[in-house]
């Protein structure tokens, strides 16, 4: 199954959703007023846009119907593919450059952080890069014995301390390790404590400036998994995330089992994060690079084309 046809197949509830509703409220209108606007905003809301970006979305739609002097509401689906493209668009691709690059990854407990790492880390392997994973996330019960499934399933090394040790330890271990053999990228897990933000900004800190010391021009991705079924809790976490790690870009996890796919638009557009990996499912190689154009098209593809 190609990209398009995953992510469509992915996008299904969220498409019926939000597209769905839209396409039965643009039929009910037989030309473009503010009326029809008004309930387009309505929707982009409830399928979890957020009143900021849906405010921005009508406002350039607004804009493009003038522009282009559309008069036919049934028109309006392409224009919107085309806002929801542009919105999305640039900066998704990981910047993994040199050798080693270093990826962290961040997020709290449960959004699918540890099954990211390991999906990733078969990704990279399958492209040809040799991959090592850190144990990080020293604080959690059983974190590292899981990491450590999926190093065995994505047949990569992995880097561990005893529970409880200090997680720059385990970093400052596994970049060593990484020098030594010539790997190409590390992952590190981190633990996702958000309620104790001091502590987080604290050990995200220390851990970032062993990497600076260790190996002070690498590629540095700052990943947060969000779970695209909380919705707009999702763009919440990345907020505060944000405030305390200096992240780079998202992963959104269990879009195949959400009708809230619309959360990657407020969080593109009203906190600049790219969205730069989606999963769509519990495999393995369910772990997918977004791509903007792909998603606005699978978002509006109409079920009988």
């Amino acid at each position: 199954m190609g990209f398009f046809d995953k992510i469509k197949e992915g996008l299904k509830k969220t498409r019926d959703s939000i597209t769905g509703q839209i396409d039965t409220m643009l039929n009910s209108f037989t030309k473009i007023d503010e009326e029809l606007f008004e309930e387009l905003e309505e929707l982009l809301i409830m399928g979890d846009v957020g009143t900021t970006t849906s405010a921005k979305i009508c406002e350039e739609l607004r804009v493009r119907v003038k522009k282009n002097g559309v008069t036919n509401p049934s028109e309006v689906r392409g224009l919107l593919q085309e806002i929801v493209s542009e919105m999305l668009s640039g900066g998704q691709e990981l910047q993994l450059t040199t050798k080693p690059s270093v990826i962290l990854i961040i997020g709290v407990n449960g959004v699918g952080k540890t099954t990211t790492i390991g999906k990733l880390a078969a990704k990279l392997s399958r492209e040809g890069r040799k991959v090592i994973l850190g144990a990080a996330d020293t604080f959690r019960a059983a974190a590292i014995d899981q990491l450590q499934v999926w190093a065995d399933r994505a047949d990569v090394p992995m880097v561990k301390h005893a529970e409880g040790s200090d997680p720059a330890a385990v970093v400052f271990d596994t970049i060593a390790a990484a020098k030594a053999r010539g790997m190409d990228v590390v992952i590190c897990d981190t633990a996702g404590r958000l309620h104790n933000k001091k502590h987080l900004m604290d050990e995200l800190s220390k851990i970032s400036r062993i990497i600076d010391r260790e190996l002070p021009d690498c590629d540095k991705e700052v990943l947060l998994v969000l779970d695209a079924t909380t919705g707009q809790n999702a763009v919440n976490q990345a907020r505060e995330f944000q405030n305390a790690a200096g992240l780079t870009g998202i992963v959104l996890t269990k879009l195949d089992g959400t009708a809230r796919g619309g959360v990657v638009l407020p969080i593109r557009q009203e906190l600049g994060l790219p969205v730069k990996l989606i999963g769509l499912g519990e495999k393995i190689d369910d772990l997918q690079p977004f791509e903007a154009d792909e998603f606005a098209a699978a978002l509006f593809e109409r079920e009988a084309e």
